[in-house]
C-alpha cells in the first residue's frame, strides 16, 4: 500500500513539473520538456495527457498551453497540499502513539 502511494506521489510530482513548464514556456512540446526534466517522452505525454484531461493544458500544433481553469487550480494548490500534508503528518503522530489534538 506504501508502495503505491510513493508511486502516485512521484506520478503526481511529474505531472505538476510538467505543468510548471507549460505555465513557464508556453506553447512547448515533448521532446523540450523531455529534455528539460529528464523524463523519458513517453512519461512527459502520458503527464500532457492527463493535464488535457482535467482541462489544465491543451494541445496545439505548436505544442502544449495553459488553459482558463489553469490559474484557478495554481491558486488552490498550495492550500490542497497543506492540508494533505497536514493528514500525513497526523498519520505519522497518530502512529507513535502521540495523541493529536
Amino acid at each position: 500500500m506504501i508502495d503505491r502511494m510513493e508511486k502516485e506521489v512521484d506520478m503526481l510530482v511529474r505531472h505538476l513539473q510538467v505543468l510548471r513548464l507549460v505555465i513557464a514556456n508556453e506553447p512547448i512540446g515533448i521532446v523540450r520538456m523531455s529534455n528539460e526534466t529528464g523524463y523519458e517522452h513517453h512519461k512527459v505525454r502520458y503527464s500532457l495527457r492527463v493535464l488535457e484531461e482535467e482541462g489544465l493544458i491543451e494541445p496545439t500544433s505548436q505544442g502544449a498551453t495553459t488553459t482558463d481553469q489553469t490559474s484557478g487550480f495554481v491558486g488552490e494548490l498550495d492550500t490542497k497540499t497543506t492540508e494533505i500534508s497536514e493528514q500525513l503528518d497526523s498519520m505519522r503522530l497518530e502512529n507513535t502513539g502521540e495523541n493529536v489534538q
